[in-house]
């Protein structure tokens, strides 16, 4: 079955097991390039003609925009030069691939938190201190799975490195353990065989021929999903309601279970509104703990008004009974506890014939 997954617009979904995944069109006017000019700041592209050559220093106008998504996405300033000089050098090299830096960005997330695991930073220079070896995927309070041999921040097979390898940096060996490289390389393998990462289909298949592991592919797209929405809002989203996010994205893979609250509370994983409830107790703020009295206790969004980043979106008749409830991530998705036999996941907000009954903002 085929499969596909990008950051914008969403609008299928497909069951694989566990897993529902997402297929989608391009979204055509946020990849839009104005003429006559470098690409200005989009969801799609990086913000600024950094220098591939010479990641460091910045002019002021680069420094500010690094400083200024750096703090939105709470990734290291150094990460951040690495993916966007990548998608910057891509663009010359495999122009055909169209790679976001926050596709980069969101595997360095999935893959070693940007580099940070194990209390681990980044110099100045590129180089992981100290490096980075295999990192196990694993669900909270869960096993760890088995995980391929991989290196560096962006855990890197020893295929693709052999395959794709190369130096952000004329006159140096190529380093795994270096960002710069790193991404460069992972860029290089995600665009093989003349994909176009702006199509659904060619997203999927790209993260998927990088780490075939559904849990792994579900934080990559949670994850850029998330940098996608915080780095193409006008208004910094409130930190609760990020806060109340990245819960709900730390909880991917784990078990749909009947009145679950969470392997913090003694339950291998979480039905819908335990995770719900979760996600904002993290966060400061406390709900009723099911989907029918959270509807009626939060700030209803006015029917005509989108969801915002964690919003909470309901399912059922409000008269009756509301059935069920996701926390929206942005960009037509949200996470969820599904039902029985499906893992905490990414799915579609709407879809045809559901019961969607609106949204509610528990933050602002």
């Amino acid at each position: 079955m085929g499969r596909g997954i990008v950051v914008l617009g969403l609008v299928a979904v497909l069951g694989l097991g566990g897993w529902l995944v997402a297929q989608s069109d391009r979204d055509d006017e946020a990849a839009a390039k104005p003429a006559g000019r470098k690409p200005v700041p989009s969801v799609l592209m990086a913000s600024a003609p950094l220098d591939a050559q010479a990641p460091t220093p910045l002019g002021p106008e680069l420094n500010a925009w690094i400083r200024d998504m750096a703090r939105k996405l709470e990734i290291p300033e150094r990460a951040l030069i690495g993916y966007a000089n990548a998608e910057l050098e891509l663009r010359d090299e495999m122009p055909g691939c169209e790679l976001s830096w926050i596709t980069l960005a969101g595997i360095g997330k999935a893959a070693s938190d940007h580099g940070r695991i194990g209390d681990r930073t980044i110099e100045s220079n590129g180089a992981t201190s100290p490096p980075i070896g295999t990192v196990p995927l694993g669900v909270p309070g869960g096993e760890q799975q088995e995980t391929s041999a991989a290196e560096g921040p962006m855990q890197l097979s020893p295929e693709l490195w052999d395959e794709w390898r190369r130096s952000a940096r004329d006159g140096r060996e190529a380093d795994v353990q270096n960002i710069d490289d790193a991404a460069l390389t992972a860029g290089r393998a995600l665009c093989a065989g003349g994909r176009n990462t702006s199509d659904g289909r060619g997203w999927w298949q790209a993260i998927e021929s990088y780490h075939d592991s559904e849990l792994f592919l579900q934080r990559v797209l949670a994850n850029a999903n998330l940098y996608a929405a915080l780095a193409s809002s006008d208004v910094t989203p409130s930190s609760r309601a990020v806060r109340a996010v990245k819960f709900a994205i730390g909880q991917l893979g784990l078990p749909y279970v009947w009145g679950g609250n969470g392997p913090q509370a003694g339950a291998k994983g979480f039905d819908c509104s335990g995770l719900t409830t979760a996600a904002y107790a993290r966060a400061g703020v406390q709900l009723p703990r099911t989907a029918h009295w959270q509807f009626g206790a939060v700030p209803r969004v006015r029917p005509d008004e989108e969801p915002q980043l964690g919003d909470l979106v309901f399912y059922g008749n409000p008269n009756t009974k509301i059935h069920h409830v996701g926390l929206y991530i942005g960009n037509n998705l949200m996470i969820n506890a599904p039902t029985f036999g499906q893992a905490v996941q990414i799915h579609n907000y709407r879809s045809e014939g559901d019961d969607y009954a609106g949204a509610g903002r528990p933050a602002n």
